[in-house]
């Protein structure tokens, strides 16, 4: 099975490490075919020896959180599943890419149910307007161009354990997978 480990807190906020190195750390668990795409901690690897992906999930964090002295949340993904949320994109009626970021948000647990959507932030600065189990599609509305400053309406209301990635980066990060 070949997996996309997207990580958070890579090369973020004094939390630096070389790919180089991510990739030998990959490697040190056993396993194959490891590749990284760009510097903020996409992995791709194949694993044979372990279905449940949750225990995968959480020895690749220990193994990190060893290794580099940090905790590093780890959410995995295949292509196919990266492919589906593509397909999905409800972002189609966002066409000012200027004053707007389409986000990808994924999540280790399953998200809330019943939440009215689209769901707009107090600010204003964010909108939640799509979900699926463990992925949210998420605007973020640009305020004198610059991003939300807080993401305290996100993780109130869909869980603080969770990775992003702009929408045109996940695309770009599925091409990069199937590429191995």
């Amino acid at each position: 099975m070949t997996y996309i480990a997207l990580l958070r807190g890579i090369n973020v906020g004094g939390h630096r490490v070389s790919m180089e190195k991510l990739r030998q750390l990959f490697a040190e668990l056993g396993l194959a075919n490891v590749r990284t795409y760009i510097q903020t901690g996409n992995v791709f690897f194949d694993s044979a020896e372990e279905p449940d992906r949750a225990h995968l999930a959480a020895r690749i964090e220990q193994h990190l959180q060893q290794a580099l002295g940090y905790s590093v949340p780890v959410f995995l993904r295949t292509a196919a599943e990266l492919e589906q949320l593509l397909n999905l994109n409800p972002f189609r009626q966002y066409a000012a890419p200027d004053d707007v970021r389409l986000c990808l948000m994924f999540f280790a647990e399953p998200l809330p149910t019943g939440l009215a959507l689209p769901l707009l932030s107090p600010k204003a600065d964010m909108e939640i307007v799509h979900l699926t189990e463990q992925d949210a599609f998420v605007v973020w509305h640009m305020q004198n161009g610059r991003p939300p400053a807080s993401t305290t309406f996100l993780d109130k209301t869909l869980g603080r354990r969770n990775t992003t990635r702009f929408f045109h980066t996940t695309a770009k990060i599925l091409e990069a997978a199937r590429q191995g």
